[in-house]
């Protein structure tokens, strides 16, 4: 059984309410946990921790579940099994799972990463960027900020940062129409000069990030 004082409730809530993969989740839960990490809720995802640093996080997608190293990168993938979440990414890996038995049969090597990943927070080790790589809009945002010259502005006076992040948001997205009402949502946001995880409301304790308090008022 897991330790209860190592389960944080709001994890608890996220797995139950999940459409998809609770027993996935839950049994990956289990071995993470097993490892010693600090359960937390970070990014509306269950994420684990080793001394405040983010060491991975897991989530219910529609084709399958997935547990992501924040610095997959430096892991050793001698099997081969971690993948990048997109073509700019360069720190997150991850694995995908569609059931149980696959995270049962992986346990052993599961666990290996997760403690290579607790020996790089350990030592320190940081992924080096590289600040030049030229993002690849999609289409369809490119589409749009050619026919809004306000939201090109805008988008441009985004910093770096904030414009991959909505970049890789809306790449993510398989379908062009998934994309384009990705885009359509998101523009009041970026007309304000916002990240996509920046507070619109005023209200966070954390600003300018995003703390999830407007939905407590």
């Amino acid at each position: 059984m897991l330790e209860l004082e190592m389960m944080n409730q709001k994890v608890d809530t996220y797995i139950s309410n999940a459409a998809k993969w609770q027993n996935e989740l839950e049994t990956l839960r289990s071995i993470i946990l097993d490892c010693q990490l600090t359960e937390e809720f970070k990014w509306r995802n269950p994420c684990y921790t080793y001394r405040n640093s983010n060491v991975l996080i897991i989530g219910a997608f529609k084709e399958y579940c997935a547990l992501s190293f924040f610095k997959g990168v430096l892991l050793n993938n001698s099997d081969n099994i971690l993948v990048a979440p997109g073509e700019n990414s360069q720190s997150v890996r991850l694995l995908k799972f569609t059931n149980v038995n696959e995270i049962v049969e992986q346990k052993a090597t599961l666990k290996a990463y997760i403690f290579e990943a607790i020996e790089i927070e350990r030592a320190g080790l940081k992924v080096q960027f590289n600040k030049n790589i030229v993002l690849k809009y999609p289409e369809e945002l490119q589409n749009k900020l050619n026919e809004m010259p306000d939201l090109k502005t805008a988008f441009e006076g985004l910093t770096p940062g904030r414009q991959k992040a909505y970049v890789l948001f809306f790449t993510a997205a398989k379908q062009s129409k998934t994309r384009v009402t990705r885009i359509e949502k998101y523009i009041p946001r970026i007309l304000m000069g916002k990240g996509i995880n920046d507070c619109v409301c005023g209200l966070s304790k954390r600003l300018p990030s995003c703390d999830g308090s407007h939905k407590f008022i």
